[in-house]
């Protein structure tokens, strides 16, 4: 398995797998629709990044670096094709974004997920996120957000998600 940037012909590869999780588990909303349909323009032309799990050439999971105005990037649009689950590409794309953030000096990662989803709470977590006070949530375009944390990437030291299990 590698981990690869985003190129055009990964497109195709970033909706499907995106879609597969969310319609399991939720409804395609309306920012979904629009940001996994056009990684390129709504992602990585406004400054984020995107990155894919590979396997024998064929994409196998995906997640998304959205830039924030605060100079941090939202952690986003994290998905990996069931059969490819347990495995560690999570933890490979995890440890990319953080890389990535830390490597064009970004001053947090910041994500929104659903209490429901247990497997990818507890990767937020052993990768050193933490959960947000009321106060410091944003609010969400999405209806089924209801966990929101954040990695301050100044305090952590280097290669810190390292080593941690999904």
């Amino acid at each position: 398995m590698q981990i690869v940037d985003f190129e055009p012909r990964f497109a195709e590869a970033f909706r499907t797998l995106n879609e597969a999780w969310i319609t399991r588990f939720f409804v395609m909303e309306p920012k979904d629709a629009e940001i996994i349909n056009d990684p390129q323009g709504k992602i990585i032309d406004r400054g984020g990044h995107v990155f894919l799990a590979v396997e024998d050439d064929r994409p196998v999971g995906c997640v998304a670096l959205v830039r924030m105005d605060d100079g941090g990037f939202e952690l986003a649009k994290m998905a990996v094709d069931e059969a490819s689950q347990g495995r560690g590409n999570a933890k490979a794309l995890m440890n990319a974004c953080i890389e990535r953030a830390r490597a064009v000096g970004a001053s947090r990662l910041y994500l929104e997920s659903n209490a429901s989803l247990t497997p990818a709470r507890a990767l937020y977590r052993a990768s050193g996120f933490q959960d947000l006070p009321p106060d410091r949530r944003l609010p969400s375009p999405y209806s089924r957000a209801d966990v929101w944390m954040e990695l301050r990437l100044s305090s952590c030291a280097p290669n810190a998600a390292a080593g941690t299990e999904t």
